[in-house]
């Protein structure tokens, strides 16, 4: 009984640890608008993505956004389906500071995820920003036919290279149907048919409510953000207060047994 006792305990204790430290990070929530960091990355024309929006999606402006933003580690989150404007405000490393003589803006539809990692701009968490201080970062499908060449302002000639890298923003979730571009195509909204192995979901304009608003398919499912922040050995050191609760858990468990 007494080998019993102090195995349940030793069980229960190491998942009680595991589950602390598998959902340390929560979502990031955000507000309608403010301040994120834009990069741009390929991506191949009618091709799905991770919400699983249809291949015509891909003819007008469209975006990832930062996992923990996005609302789940894989497939689809809260996120899918929504619109942004997007405006540029400066380069976030330019030296000298460059600031455009043009405001340039544009409205994206969020179709894919930026997966969270160690570096980068899109490894923000609910504990901390990345280090431009932001807690969002969209990735822009960029060069696309559906956006100008010259979106982006540059000086070659001052600095040597026409590409900035990464971009402060200000952002403002807008209505698809009235400010995307993709709106006036119905083929580009909505989701491909969920089946044939995937789990799709990507609303034509998501508003927040549960009836038109993606839930996150990794809470769904159980399968937890992957906040891993090094490639360095698995061993890790456990707060002290983790050790004394796990203490006093045991304790009152034995003291039932």
């Amino acid at each position: 009984m007494a080998f019993y006792c102090y195995h349940l305990v030793f069980l229960l204790s190491i998942d009680y640890i595991f589950n602390i430290f598998l959902f340390a990070n929560a979502w990031i929530t955000y507000p309608d608008s403010g301040l994120a960091t834009l990069t741009h990355y390929t991506l191949p024309l009618d091709y799905v993505a991770s919400c699983g929006c249809t291949p015509s999606s891909t003819h007008y402006p469209t975006a990832a956004l930062s996992q923990m933003a996005y609302g789940s580690s894989t497939a689809y989150g809260p996120a899918c389906g929504k619109c942004f404007n997007i405006t540029l405000i400066n380069p976030v490393i330019a030296t000298p500071p460059f600031h455009p003589s043009v405001v340039k803006s544009i409205t994206v539809k969020v179709t894919d995820l930026c997966p969270l990692s160690q570096s980068g701009r899109c490894n923000a968490t609910d504990n901390g920003p990345t280090a431009a201080g932001t807690y969002l970062n969209f990735d822009l499908a960029y060069p696309s036919d559906a956006i100008p060449d010259d979106f982006f302002p540059s000086d070659e000639a001052l600095y040597g290279y026409k590409d900035f890298g990464v971009w402060n923003i200000s952002y403002q979730i807008v209505s698809c149907l009235t400010d995307w571009a993709g709106a006036k195509q119905a083929s580009a909204l909505g989701s491909i048919p969920d089946g044939a192995g995937q789990s799709v979901c990507c609303p034509a304009n998501p508003t927040g409510d549960s009836n038109d608003t993606c839930p996150s398919y990794s809470d769904a499912n159980g399968i937890p953000p992957d906040t891993t922040t090094s490639t360095a050995s698995p061993s890790f050191l456990i707060p002290g207060f983790l050790v004394l609760f796990v203490l006093m858990y045991s304790i009152s468990i034995l003291l039932f047994c």
